[in-house]
This record gives C-alpha cells, structure tokens and sequence, in this order.
C-alpha cells in the first residue's frame, strides 16, 4: 500500500494535545498509550482510501487468539497495536505497527524487547511486508539502539518518531533488513 506513509503522516499532524499527553485532575499531563493509539486509529480512519481504492483494511488491536495459523505460529497472543492487511487472507498483510509512548519507554526496555521480537516476527513468520515502530513524545535512541542491536539481522523494522502535537511523524532510523 503506497499511500501508507502520507496517510500517517497527515493522520498524526491531526492528534490533538490532549490526546498526546493527557492532562491529568491534581497533576500534569501523562502519556498514555491506549489514549494516543485510539486517536491516531480514529484519524488514520478518516484518511483512509475508500474499499474500491484499496482493499487492504486498517485494524487496531486485533486480538490473534483463537487464529489457527498464528496458533499453530504460537503467535495466538500477540495483540498488535495497529494492522494494515486483508483480514481472513494471510496472503495479503502489509504493515504491522506497534506504538511506544517515548517518555515511558526509557523505563520499560523490555517492553521495547517485546514490540521489536513481534515485529520482526510478524514480517518473518506471518508475511507482513513492513514493521513500523511509532514513538511519540520521545525517542529513547540509544535505549532503543542497545536493544536493536538483537535485531540487526532480522527484517527490516522503521522507526519512526511523533514528537510532539500537530506536527508529523517522521522516519527516524531502519533497524535490520
């Protein structure tokens, strides 16, 4: 799907502040993920080609358990953020996305282990031609390059960073590939 970049790229220039970092009664703004995941979806959906444009679906959260090829995988558990692809034909997946809010990754290295393992994993195993690794707020560069390295010789993995509301995504570095 050619348009995926430009599609993110306008759909992330239109996440408001308070869905970015989510004020808070009694205390300053936090990141939450679920927050921004829903947003970006709900923008993302805005965006999105008509079904006699494309006929790759955008999905959020696709809970796998219960699919019989991911199963047998032992990928049954995963639950990626966002999916690009023709849901009931594994022939036709395009892009993965997993989402790390950056000013709470710094603490969660494993975490960051997690998304790059079902990444590289999903392009390897499940066919999907692109993992994208959407940061926003902050990118922990070199928390995320320790890890990486783990994953050098796997797919190729995109990171990309939102810093901050109203502006674009942006294509930060390729891991792998």
């Amino acid at each position: 799907m050619h348009q995926l970049d430009e599609i993110l790229a306008k759909a992330t220039g239109q996440v408001e502040a308070h869905f970015f970092n989510l004020p808070i009664d009694g205390g300053g703004p936090i990141y939450r993920e679920r927050v921004y995941c829903y947003e970006l979806y709900h923008q993302l959906r805005i965006l999105w080609p008509r079904r006699d444009e494309t006929d790759f679906v955008l999905n959020g959260e696709v809970d796998k358990r219960g699919h019989p090829i991911l199963h047998r995988l032992g990928l049954d558990m995963s639950i990626p953020d966002l999916l690009v692809h023709v849901p009931g034909y594994m022939g036709r997946n395009h892009a993965i996305i997993e989402v790390k809010a950056g000013g709470n990754a710094a603490n969660n290295p494993r975490g960051i282990e997690k998304d790059f393992a079902t990444l590289s994993v999903f392009q390897t195993e499940v066919g999907y031609e692109r993992g994208l690794y959407l940061f926003y707020g902050y990118y922990p560069e070199r928390l995320v390059r320790d890890i990486a390295r783990r994953f050098e010789n796997g797919p190729r993995i995109e990171v990309w960073l939102h810093s901050e509301p109203g502006q674009s995504v942006a294509l930060v570095d390729v891991i792998g590939g």
